[in-house]
């Protein structure tokens, strides 16, 4: 990294009209989105910050706000949906599933380039933010969470110790995604917050999927709620059968291994 600015929205939106507009669902409605610069293939490149920095300085008296913007490129077929961020403390880069110890990045790049570590730094402990954010705009895979403000109960990252303050509106997001061909959830807790708020009847098991009523893709086919094994090593299953649920999941919305 070479330096770092301080833009807001309006101001980046204009500059910067390469990257898509982030949605900012709730007060206060313009945030300060920070960049940086890094770079590439001997050129200077602006990196675009996804914390929410509003929200993070509000974050008092117990409820933490989304520190994070939801990232939702507007070509996106996949929305993976999770219940809220670890604690900045467990983070090692500010974007989704920052937590190095995760392995949602590792799964990806053995999908995708056959690599776990194709967007991992092994050296400095980090995932490499420009690598995956370039793929996740290239590819059309979007970030978001369940719940804008949480208490937790414990100081931990597990969801079975959140409460939820404010919920996300889902039907919002949805709306910024006409491409969209699948939700997916890793957890019970971002699983039943979702069949609440979208009224899903089912909420399906590890490893299959149920229709969400009222929404569809473009071409006709129903949008689905699929949900997957989660990426945490507390979750007790293999690194390669996680990997081959996974990739079933990408194959179905049509994205897969690179060649």
């Amino acid at each position: 990294m070479v330096s770092a600015k301080v833009r807001n929205n309006s101001e980046s939106t204009k500059k910067f009209h390469n990257f898509p507009v982030r949605m900012q669902f709730f007060r206060p409605k313009v945030a300060v989105l920070a960049f940086s610069y890094y770079l590439c293939g001997g050129k200077e490149r602006v990196m675009e910050s996804y914390l929410n920095t509003a929200n993070i300085a509000r974050s008092a008296d117990g409820v933490e706000w989304h520190p994070l913007t939801p990232f939702l490129p507007e070509n996106a077929r996949v929305l993976f949906l999770g219940s809220f961020p670890p604690q900045r403390k467990r983070w090692c880069m500010d974007f989704y599933y920052p937590n190095f110890i995760n392995d949602h990045w590792r799964i990806e790049g053995e999908v995708f380039f056959a690599d776990r570590n194709h967007f991992v730094d092994v050296e400095a402990k980090r995932f490499k933010l420009e690598s995956i954010v370039d793929f996740c705009l290239s590819e059309g895979i979007a970030f978001y969470d369940t719940s804008t403000a949480v208490r937790r109960l414990q100081d931990n990252a597990s969801d079975k110790y959140l409460e939820v303050v404010v919920p996300t509106d889902i039907p919002a997001l949805l709306a910024r995604l006409p491409h969209l061909k699948a939700i997916v959830t890793t957890g019970e807790k971002a699983t039943d917050t979702i069949c609440r708020s979208l009224q899903i009847p089912e909420m399906p098991k590890v490893n299959t999927f149920v229709p969400i009523p009222g929404f569809g893709h473009h071409s006709g086919s129903p949008l689905i709620l699929y949900r997957l094994p989660s990426s945490s090593r507390a979750y007790p299953l293999a690194f390669e059968k996680k990997v081959a649920a996974y990739r079933r999941m990408f194959e179905l919305v049509g994205l897969g291994q690179k060649k």
